[in-house]
């Protein structure tokens, strides 16, 4: 069997920074709320006059992630898009990554599972090539939410932790089974889907709908039990965590770098703490770019490697909890 390698990483972010004093125009808060509570600075929204969206961002960090591979676009055999954001309901944004990117005909597929997304995406892709079906596919995490946020005081619980951006990665595959990914863990629990959700639109709640919609409707904004959402969190970080690294008779003393997902820093420090981690052990960015959904940790494992703090042999350890619920990890071996 064939294991598979990151060997190319990619990132954009739209140019319009929003800090959160700019956010003071809008709603009722606070520099000093946002950061007590999420560790959030400023974000990266896609501005009112751009045409970027979600699949357009993909396509800028795809390119970036593909040239760091040292590849063509015509190396790629297959794409992974994960997103909450999709330019369209239907079809998602992997098709449009092979139009935009001029790609031969190959498959595309999309993953919906939010937070967790690019953590599934990348377990996805990994199989494909450990199968010796693909040798190079491009994975991606992309998130346009801006526009679909309360951006009122009634909304600000959930709206001052988001931004827009994406991430791209190129797995290859590789005959060393002592580098690259060495397993993933994927959970859910879907009796607490509507603790972190966006109700509408959808096929029950469709555009009749939101034409005659009064306005009332939060249906349509994203609604979160923060704290419920937490508790759960941490304990799920932790377990698919040690799941991970006992899978590999690993423990947390061998973890040179942890990124996780950038959902809030409180979360990351919880976890930091827990798994005695020291600051130089763990990278977080969500300060800078907020919570980017499916694009959060490949945005910070991209720019942790632009930083130079993964090295060859690294032991580098990704997790994500989020919507669904859903969570998972992946150890890597750089």
């Amino acid at each position: 069997m064939y294991n598979s390698k990151i060997a190319g990483l990619g990132f954009y972010v739209p140019e319009n920074i929003v800090t959160n004093d700019d956010l003071t125009q809008w709603m009722d808060t606070s520099d000093e709320w946002i950061q007590e509570r999420t560790g959030i600075k400023q974000r990266h929204w896609i501005a009112d006059d751009s045409n970027e969206t979600s699949a357009t961002m993909g396509a800028e960090a795809a390119k970036i992630a593909i040239e760091r591979a040292g590849m063509t676009k015509d190396d790629i055999d297959f794409i992974v898009f994960a997103t909450l954001s999709p330019d369209y309901y239907f079809p998602g944004c992997g098709v449009q990554i092979q139009d935009m990117l001029g790609m031969d005909t190959i498959g595309a597929i999309d993953i919906r599972n939010q937070c967790s997304g690019f953590i599934y995406g990348l377990a996805t892709a990994d199989q494909f090539i450990k199968t010796g079906m693909y040798q190079n596919v491009l994975v991606i995490g992309a998130e346009y939410h801006s526009n679909g946020l309360d951006k009122t005081t009634r909304g600000r619980g959930v709206s001052v932790i988001f931004g827009d951006g994406a991430g791209a990665c190129v797995l290859t595959r590789t005959e060393d089974q002592t580098k690259g990914i060495l397993s993933s863990h994927l959970h859910s629990e879907g009796k607490h889907a509507e603790e972190l959700v966006v109700k509408s639109p959808s096929i029950k709640h469709w555009v009749p709908e939101i034409i005659d919609s009064n306005g009332e409707d939060l249906s349509y904004f994203p609604y979160m039990n923060g704290t419920f959402v937490f508790k759960n969190a941490v304990v799920r970080f932790s377990e698919v965590i040690m799941e991970g690294l006992t899978a590999n008779q690993l423990s947390p003393t061998d973890i040179d770098l942890f990124i996780p997902h950038q959902a809030n820093l409180r979360i990351a420090q919880f976890v930091q703490q827990k798994f005695k981690l020291s600051n130089d052990q763990v990278y977080n960015n969500i300060m800078n770019y907020g919570n980017t959904t499916a694009a959060s940790i490949i945005i910070a494992l991209t720019e942790a490697w632009e930083k130079g703090k993964i090295k060859d042999g690294d032991l580098v350890v990704l997790a994500a909890f989020g919507s669904g619920f859903t969570w998972g990890s992946t150890i890597i071996r750089w």
